[in-house]
């Protein structure tokens, strides 16, 4: 068994948090992951974890370029890091930062719903601004989009537009979609997810195609299950056995 160990670094530099030193703070929480992954080399793999919006990003990922064990990956969280695609100074700053990771050849997983506290606009435009700015500034690493473009929960209308425009990319077979992956993680988790959520989600797997999508279980804390009861939640789906095989079975370039 083996598994991607994401940073959560960037958590100190919500914008909704005060925190002292919290470029230092970022530093350790990276290093910490760092010596995990050292324990078990050849089951896990970590990823980088910073606020793409701060100036010291691209110094930071730098540094985890340079860490055997952190140079595989970057984890960005747009929500928590206040991201608005809206904003062109925004947009520039993560350009650079998925060009530098290109350049390092670190994949990117990317939790790309804009912040729910904020109220920021996120939805098809959005996801449009996704495609066409960022995705062509990484073409040769794999971008993974978290959750399915949401935030793990359900009754997300604005997820749903923006995992359409992504799906409809697929089937246009547009080339920047050549290395884009998905992750289901949360995705079934929660109990109030309706018959129809279900369905829908499984019909958006596969027009994507089941060979790009992985799971992931996300952090078992704040009512998160752990992995098994996480796997045991996403089998509700509308999926039949075959495709929950595929999906199981998948392995990301990443990992290889």
């Amino acid at each position: 068994m083996r598994a991607a160990v994401l940073s959560t670094a960037y958590i100190f530099e919500q914008p909704t948090r005060k925190v002292e030193n919290a470029y230092e703070k970022v530093r350790v929480d990276n290093d910490w992951t760092s010596q995990q992954v050292a324990q078990f080399p050849d089951r896990l793999i970590g990823f980088c974890g910073l606020n793409p919006l701060k100036d010291y990003a691209l110094d930071e990922l730098a540094r985890c370029a340079k860490d055997p064990n952190l140079r595989r990956g970057l984890k960005l969280h747009f929500g928590n890091s206040g991201v608005d695609y809206h904003n062109p100074q925004h947009v520039e700053r993560l350009r650079q930062v998925f060009r530098a990771a290109n350049a390092y050849r670190m994949a990117v997983v990317v939790h790309m719903r804009a912040s729910f506290s904020q109220k920021l606009a996120y939805g098809r435009d959005e996801a449009l601004i996704f495609l066409n700015e960022l995705v062509p500034a990484a073409p040769d690493v794999v971008i993974q989009v978290a959750h399915l473009a949401g935030g793990g929960g359900p009754g997300d209308l604005a997820a749903q537009e923006a995992l359409e425009v992504f799906a409809d990319a697929v089937a246009k077979r547009d080339p920047r979609t050549r290395q884009l992956w998905f992750d289901v993680t949360g995705i079934g988790s929660v109990p109030q997810m309706t018959v129809e959520e279900l369905t829908l989600f499984a019909s958006r797997i596969r027009q994507l195609g089941v060979e790009r999508v992985v799971f992931g279980s996300d952090a078992p804390s704040g009512g998160n299950p752990a992995p098994r009861e996480a796997w045991a939640a996403f089998r509700k789906l509308a999926l039949s056995d075959q495709e929950f095989r595929t999906i199981a079975s998948n392995i990301a370039p990443y990992m290889r």
